[in-house]
């Protein structure tokens, strides 16, 4: 165990920087404020919503019997075998909802079907450039870090792995909106932390969590939002989106600073700070320093919503993450980050399953998410007794 960094920032001004001598990891709370927003410029108070807005295709009819849990079998990659030339378990959210079927938690019924994101949703973020690029196979061949990809034909790379990742944003988007009305809701996809308006990377090609903020914000659903960012990476996708944002995105983000993607820009008011080396932090280390920054945070800024980022590429034997966290810890930290959201502080929460590069991280997903139904951090008592009475 070589060395701790972490920083706060609130309004663009670094609070505090300590050293700790313990572990490879950085935590960084940024809320950022200046008036030349990186995403795109929001109508002014009193403005008529635009047609995107007020008529959504995204925004599905849910009814009282289904959990607030979104997903589709949509969401699952396979193109031609190549998406096993990368450590990403392209099946991993199939994975989920199976096993949350099997227990018995979920039917396809119960669940919330989403609908893929268009352009002109795309485009509440997304400059139209960069979605022009992803027309080029070459472009997300990048992106999706598959270099074989770049030899297919666009149709077939907009179809195999475009569309689904549509649809996760998609998921992402509504489920925004269920968590508001129902206290909480789980998108089993999204979760692409590292793609900005203008560029994706990292197996990210659509800034899912910036998008589901700005829905909200646009629509006057909420003014401030926190992401909570718990994946081995750093975030740099949402905070370059909202790195200008005045006082109303609050960003939480735990990750080793020694990995993809040293995004220097996304934190760039930070103090330069000397390298470390990079090193194993365990669960003895780890949930102690999330519970402490996760009350650290609250006491500076109080959010409408949570958006949480639950990687689980910070487990034990990740090949990217490369901490060792172990599955007990991932369940305990979810836990941790439902229980302040929810009962201590009754803030709804939206949670996205982001990064993990392990076969068996689909199923600790889904006994995380059983064990917050068991601890009644999650319900639907409707759902409950529809599956009951389907049996």
């Amino acid at each position: 165990m070589k060395g701790t960094v972490w920083q706060c920032w609130h309004s663009g001004h670094v609070l505090c920087n300590h050293l700790n001598v313990n572990a490879g990891y950085m935590v960084m709370l940024i809320a950022a404020g200046s008036k030349n927003d990186k995403v795109k410029q929001e109508d002014k108070a009193g403005a008529p919503l635009e047609p995107v807005f007020k008529e959504n295709h995204l925004f599905v009819s849910v009814n009282d019997y289904q959990w607030p849990i979104v997903y589709r079998k949509e969401y699952n990659l396979g193109f031609l075998g190549l998406e096993k030339l990368h450590p990403f378990d392209s099946a991993k959210w199939g994975k989920i909802f199976n096993i949350l079927k099997g227990q018995l938690m979920v039917t396809e019924d119960t669940i919330v079907s989403p609908e893929e994101a268009s352009e002109k949703d795309l485009l509440v973020v997304h400059v139209q450039s960069y979605l022009d690029s992803l027309k080029w196979s070459y472009a997300v061949a990048g992106i999706t870090e598959v270099p074989p990809v770049a030899l297919l034909p666009n149709f077939i790379v907009q179809k195999k792995v475009l569309k689904p990742l549509r649809f996760q944003t998609g998921g992402t988007i509504l489920a925004a909106k269920l968590a508001l009305e129902r206290g909480w809701s789980i998108n089993i996809g999204g979760g692409f932390h590292h793609c900005s308006s203008a560029r994706g990377g990292g197996f990210c090609a659509y800034a899912d969590i910036s998008l589901g903020i700005m829905f909200l914000r646009k629509m006057k659903l909420i003014k401030k939002a926190m992401i909570v960012d718990l994946d081995a990476h750093q975030g740099n996708g949402h905070e370059r989106d909202f790195i200008n944002m005045q006082k109303d995105v609050y960003i939480l983000d735990v990750y080793n600073r020694e990995i993809y993607p040293h995004d220097g820009y996304a934190k760039r008011k930070q103090r330069d700070i000397e390298k470390i080396e990079q090193s194993f932090t365990g669960d003895e280390e780890y949930l102690p320093l999330v519970k402490r920054h996760l009350t650290e945070a609250i006491a500076e800024f109080q959010p409408d919503i949570v958006f949480y980022n639950a990687g689980t590429d910070c487990l034990q034997g990740d090949p990217l993450g490369r901490l060792s966290v172990s599955p007990d810890g991932i369940i305990q930290r979810d836990e941790m980050v439902f229980e302040w959201a929810r009962n201590s502080h009754s803030i709804p929460i939206i949670m996205v399953t982001s990064g993990g590069y392990q076969q068996k991280t689909g199923p600790i997903i889904a006994q995380s998410i059983l064990n917050l139904r068991d601890k009644k951090l999650v319900s639907c008592e409707a759902a409950e007794e529809y599956i009951k009475g389907s049996r």
